[in-house]
């Protein structure tokens, strides 16, 4: 009855002339509004300048607040009931279609700053209440707080009509006729953000009180103030979850646009420098000093606080510096938007010039039809007139009236400048009127102050005799990417001619054409060095090396067993190269086998060739990849390398067409019927880590650069084997497994909560030894639904183990294309065993986001991105592994042999019915 009084009480006083109000009037509106969601985040100066000067209006149930194409002059919020949105093709208003509904909290009205026409008819769902803004009083606070106000000028926030969830939020776009978007944003609990600035109020009071003092510059006093670059020092002191000074800000500017969190001029970019901010508790002039119970409880709730907030960090981050003017972005800034383009699918088909210089604006608040745009986050829904929501578009698709036109907005004004600009650096040699080389311009400044800036030539494309000849020519670093990548577009049997034509002839001037072979005997050894044992499968290659008198390993043949059986694991791994030898075992459709010795290159016609000869078979045989799921994938005869489509409890079979059908799989491949935990319960986890770490790094060392291109590319396209690479990505799926299939197995509660506490010290350690593949497939098999969905087992884990899982799986985040990871791992040294799978999906998206070959002339741009990921693979093997760093075991031996014969279900269904019988799904 009390909160009825207030509410009513302010209402009346909202109804007075502003000269009228008193201060007391001022006070009580003030406290109405504070509940308000779209005032919540305000400054208290902007709240009271509104309570000032707005005005109360009440509408009953049906009536029409204004009209489409209306002159609008004043701005509404509402304070209680809701509101429809119409919109109607033609003049008649009895055609209109409600769009959205309009809930408390929500603003609209926003065209009365340039006075254009409404864009959508307004009518009260029911009875509603709204606090009104007249036009000349709007623009002045806008003037004023313009940057405070930026969050209300988007089009009016709120709930579909069509039974949306309320955790989002919708923004309603009018772009031309027929068509409408309709953004959908998933909102953070507010709730949630400030109880986690409270947090770190309390604990900054409980550990750094000096941090939040009265601060003097310029000779005037700031209240309880903070300093950006101490916030930044602070938080980066608290957690290993805060990477690095950028993802501190980023967490800061989370809090800053929500207002818990205040600069003290209103600014609203979060910066780390000797800047003023103030908490939102500390803006009243008798703010409350936390209580020794509130310390106690912010020091418990801090971890997880800066959890969650460095997960809603980056975005922040990312929005902060899209709100930025193009020109005040910094180089780092740019490097942050260059790096989320690369990964933006609207984005795939412009070079990454025109990427580096797109001047990118956040997609609110200004939205109309004659710009592009491209979705950073969340999803929209598109509006057609008479059919309703058509489709959803979502993160990294674009829309905008050209681009659904032209499927690319090439007449935009910004983005021709963009073009214009780039054409205007590129340099393009041509021969018989044909481009064969393009280069761009780009100027370098100088790192002494004394010697003036000049330029580089960095190599767009060409064909591939014409970019070998420049990049010898001037020895550019980019030789490395020519190394690393000629495969894909030179072959050695081109590559080794042009070398040749490259050295000089003899009456050239002698000393140009000594510096001419110096230069191809230099490309010459780092190719030599890099190819390895790949050099041995070409006779082309070789025979080029010899007579430039250059060392190559030497050609001796391996015998290998087929890598998916188990005792050869036992053994330290070796490379498996082109030209050795491989014993396979080839099962028939009874169950009975065979082993065959092929190449490791052998086609599925010579394996099946060699099996019916060993079997004195004439019949027509098919080659057959058989899952323990029963799934059958046939083997096409000019297939290399076959027993690589193999997964992890895959085998081999052949069998005639008619006996297809009734090829069953084998029982061993069903894997375990009882789990192993009384096998690795009593080893130490630590020890389980390091084992598990050594054989990975050993699988890891195999891998050849090449056969990450060839894996990219096509290996069948190329005919060269990834078997190194494939079983290092097999071993990823079967510590994954190996996790899903422990826990699946094991029948009794407090075993299973035993089993998940082991797998996460595990992988903290397997964290600490640098191995995040290992790291992850243990994460992602907890993650794995036959897990993840035992509610009682998870409540039974205690507390702090919580807290540790949720930790490692928010580097799981695979938002601003994995950034959390990627931090991480920038802070590390090596020797680093990398999350392959993800080195993997970035060459892959490079790849199917670029052509190869523009307009006949080879896409060296996308050469020289590949070559970058497969650099960092590099650089995670620049340092060795030491082994002699083991913990002291008891048992060495036993868990290394444990680590290396891991036996898994592989098979999800199984895996889910298993995950039932332990808890049955409740009803």
């Amino acid at each position: 009855m009390c909160c009825l009084f207030v509410y009513v009480y302010a209402y009346l006083f909202v109804l007075l002339r502003p000269a009228e109000r008193s201060g007391e009037d001022v006070d009580i509106i003030l406290a109405r509004l504070k509940v308000v969601k779209a005032f919540a985040k305000f400054h208290p100066n902007l709240l009271q300048q509104i309570c000032l000067c707005g005005f109360y209006e009440y509408l009953e149930k049906g009536i029409t607040l204004y009209r489409q194409g209306d002159i609008g002059t004043s701005w509404y919020a509402v304070l209680s009931g809701s509101l429809d949105v119409k919109v109607s093709e033609t003049a008649n208003y009895q055609d209109a279609v409600t769009i959205c509904t309009l809930g408390i909290g929500t603003a609209f009205g926003e065209s009365i700053l340039d006075n254009t026409p409404r864009h959508a008819t307004i009518v009260s769902r029911e009875n509603s209440e709204l606090l009104r803004i007249e036009q000349r009083e709007f623009k002045t606070l806008w003037e004023k707080y313009r940057q405070c106000m930026a969050g209300l000028l988007a089009p009016p926030y709120g709930v579909m009509e069509s039974g949306a969830s309320n955790d989002s939020e919708f923004v309603l776009l009018y772009i031309f006729p027929h068509v409408y978007y309709l953004l959908q944003f998933n909102s953070v609990p507010s709730e949630k953000i400030l109880r986690g600035g409270k947090v770190l109020r309390n604990a900054i009071l409980a550990r750094a009180p000096h941090m939040i003092r009265d601060r003097k510059y310029h000779l005037k006093t700031y209240r309880q103030c903070c300093v950006g670059t101490e916030l930044v020092d602070w938080l980066l002191q608290q957690s290993s979850c805060v990477h690095s000074r950028a993802h501190a800000v980023g967490m800061w500017q989370a809090l800053l646009e929500e207002g818990i969190l205040n600069h003290v001029d209103q600014e609203l970019n979060f910066q780390d420098k000797y800047l003023f901010y103030r908490f939102l508790d500390d803006e009243e002039e008798d703010a409350v000093l936390p209580s020794e119970d509130e310390k106690r409880e912010a020091e418990e709730e801090l971890q997880e606080t800066l959890l969650f907030l460095s997960q809603i960090g980056p975005d922040a981050h990312m929005r902060m510096i899209l709100s930025k003017v193009p020109g005040q972005r910094t180089p780092e800034d740019l490097e942050i938007i260059y790096d989320e383009l690369l990964h933006i699918k609207a984005l795939a088909h412009l070079s990454n010039t025109c990427k580096h210089a797109q001047g990118l604006s956040v997609l609110f608040p200004y939205m109309d039809g004659t710009s592009w745009y491209i979705i950073q986050k969340g999803s929209v829904n598109v509006v057609i007139y008479g059919k309703g929501v058509v489709c959803t578009l979502h993160e990294g698709d674009d829309f905008g009236k050209l681009a659904l036109v032209n499927d690319a907005p090439l007449d935009k004004e910004d983005f021709n400048r963009i073009l214009r600009d780039v054409e205007a650096n590129t340099v393009r040699l041509k021969e018989h009127d044909k481009d064969v080389l393009v280069l761009q311009k780009s100027l370098r400044p100088s790192s002494h102050g004394n010697v003036p800036a000049h330029f580089k030539y960095t190599v767009m494309s060409g064909t591939p005799e014409k970019i070998l000849e420049h990049l010898l020519e001037t020895m550019h670093p980019a030789l490395d990417d020519f190394v690393l990548m000629h495969c894909v577009f030179m072959p050695n049997s081109q590559l080794c001619p042009a070398l040749l034509a490259s050295q000089g002839s003899e009456q050239e001037r002698m000393d140009y054409a000594v510096a001419s072979k110096r230069r191809v005997l230099s490309l010459a050894l780092r190719w030599a060095n890099l190819q390895a044992h790949h050099l041995l499968e070409d006779d082309t290659a070789l025979s080029f090396l010899e007579v430039r008198c250059i060392q190559t390993h030497s050609r001796h043949k391996v015998l290998l067993r087929q890598f998916s059986s188990g005792e050869e694991r036992l053994a330290k791994k070796h490379p498996i190269r082109s030209f050795d030898d491989i014993l396979l075992k080839v099962y028939c459709g009874d169950h009975t086998y065979t082993t065959i010795r092929v190449p490791v290159l052998a086609t599925g016609r010579e394996v099946t060739a060699a099996v019916a000869d060993k079997l004195g078979s004439t019949e027509e045989l098919l080659l057959i990849s058989l899952s323990s799921s029963g799934e059958k994938l046939i083997l096409k005869p000019n297939d290399v390398s076959v027993f690589q489509s193999l997964g992890v409890n895959g085998r081999l079979f052949v069998c005639t067409r008619e006996q297809l059908d009734s090829l069953a799989s084998l029982p061993e491949q069903e894997g375990p019927s009882t789990g192993s935990m009384s096998s690795f319960e009593l080893m130490s986890s630590k020890d389980l880590a390091f084992q598990m770490t050594l054989y990975d790094w050993e699988l890891f060392s195999c891998v050849h650069e090449y056969e990450l291109v060839y894996h990219t590319f096509g290996r069948q396209a190329y005919r060269r084997s990834t078997a190194n690479l494939e079983l290092f990505l097999r071993r990823f799926n079967q510590v994954q497994l190996w996790v899903v299939t422990e826990v699946s197995l094991c029948g009794t509660l407090s075993k299973r909560v035993q089993l998940l506490k082991k797998f996460i010290k595990i992988a903290a350690h397997c964290r600490e030894f640098r191995n995040l593949n290992s790291f992850f497939a243990i994460i992602m098999g907890m993650c794995n639904p036959a897990v993840s969905r035992l509610g009682q087992t998870w409540e039974k884990l205690p507390s702090k183990f919580k807290k540790f899982y949720a930790e490692f799986e928010s580097l799981l985040d695979p938002s601003r294309n994995h950034r959390v990871y990627r931090l991480t791992v920038a802070k590390m040294e090596p020797p680093i065993i990398p999350f392959m799978p993800l080195l993997i999906k970035d060459m892959t998206f490079t790849h199917e986001g670029n052509k190869t070959f523009v307009d006949g002339l080879v896409n060296f741009e996308k050469m020289r991105l590949i070559a970058n990921t497969i650099r960092a693979v590099r650089h995670c093997r620049s340092q060795p592994f030491n082994v002699e760093a083991s913990p002291a075991s008891k048992n060495p031996q036993e868990v290394r042999n444990y680590v290396r014969q891991l036996s898994v279900i592989d098979n999800q269904r199984t895996l889910s019915q298993l995950s039932f019988r332990l808890e049955p799904r409740r009803t």
